[in-house]
């Protein structure tokens, strides 16, 4: 399910992104994820020097001066945050939340399927169609990206 990832077989190039293109990704960012704009200078300043790491099967990758992977994209779809980030700011995407025994399938990198979140223990909140959630279980702390369809 999970491909492995090796630098020197999946990357294909590395390129400095000029300050109009960080701008504009900036700004797609906070379109896309508006309870972040308060902490967008934080996670991406603007006086940093970013880059994107273009890999195969036409994934791109933001990074910061320091090395830190910050948000993905497949294509030309949405910029998603990494796990990493997703563990310092918790609170920018919806959450839902998986009951006790849709854990071990979630963690071994199942699709989380209608039982799992709807069942008791499980909370639900509505959200629009193609929104990112984040879907949890309160005791254990791994987050995992889901997009409802």
């Amino acid at each position: 399910m999970f491909k492995k990832f090796d630098d020197k077989d999946s990357v294909i190039g590395i390129q400095q992104l000029k300050s109009s293109v960080q701008k504009g990704i900036r700004t797609k960012i906070i379109d896309q994820y508006p309870t972040l704009e308060e902490y967008i200078d934080t996670i991406l300043p603007k006086k940093d020097a970013l880059r994107i790491v273009k890999c195969q099967d036409h994934i791109e990758i933001i990074v910061n001066s320091a090395g830190d992977c910050l948000f993905f994209r497949h294509r030309n779809g949405p910029w998603l945050p990494t796990l990493k980030l997703l563990h310092k700011y918790p609170f920018f995407l919806p959450k839902e939340q998986v009951d006790l025994g849709a854990i071990k399938f979630v963690m071994s990198g199942a699709n989380i399927m209608c039982p799992g979140l709807t069942s008791p223990g499980a909370k639900i909140e509505p959200v629009p169609q193609n929104t990112i959630v984040v879907s949890f279980k309160l005791h254990i702390f791994k987050l995992n990206l889901i997009l409802m369809f």
